[in-house]
């Protein structure tokens, strides 16, 4: 149960069979059925989620009512919300949602801290998953601002392959920060190509 997230944070740290097992003493396993929003803005992120199975999304709405998808979740991959900290809860500014029904093992602020306590690696592991996160946004505001909406499209289905096939049309379009419509004639174009 616990093979693929151990494999995970093995990327960046050698761990004994002792130190994951108490890693994984502190993980909580949950089942969600899709459309479950996880996290509502305004309120306090108390966890943060590795995904064994499914598919979740982080939006946020603007001031106009439009939701702007800021990350999708799938197998293998880690989603929170960045003021998740116990030295400094701020209310949150985005929602999480499942898409699919999912399978998640999920941490709180005070069993992360459990956990850099008796395993001090793990801090190591959690900064480069944060310094991931980063580059990944800041590659995506530089796209934003400088790739065509084709070039953008690309690159998501590098990222994200099987994601046309499971989300809807007008959450990908979100997520690239272009409209539907617009989607369909970049995906048009493209399939003439």
């Amino acid at each position: 149960m616990y093979e693929t997230i151990n494999r995970n944070v093995s990327r960046y740290v050698r761990f004994t069979d002792e130190e994951l097992g108490i890693f994984n003493s502190l993980l909580k396993l949950q089942s969600v059925h899709k459309k479950t929003i996880l996290l509502h803005e305004g309120e306090k992120c108390n966890f943060e989620a590795f995904v064994i199975k499914g598919c979740l999304r982080k939006y946020y709405i603007d001031p106009d009512g439009t939701e702007l998808i800021i990350q999708f979740g799938v197998e293998d991959s880690w989603i929170g919300d960045i003021s998740f900290s116990i030295y400094d809860p701020k209310p949150s500014r985005v929602f999480i949602e499942t898409i699919e029904d999912s399978e998640l093992f999920t941490m709180s602020p005070d069993d992360k801290e459990e956990l850099y306590r008796r395993v001090p690696k793990f801090e190591r592991v959690f900064r480069i998953l944060m310094q991931r996160n980063l580059a990944v946004t800041q590659d995506r505001l530089f796209a934003s601002i400088s790739k065509s909406a084709s070039q953008k499209y690309l690159e998501f289905l590098e990222q994200y392959p099987s994601l046309p096939q499971r989300v809807p049309q007008h959450y990908i379009a979100s997520y690239l920060g272009i409209s539907p419509e617009f989607l369909s004639k970049v995906r048009k174009k493209l399939a003439h190509r």
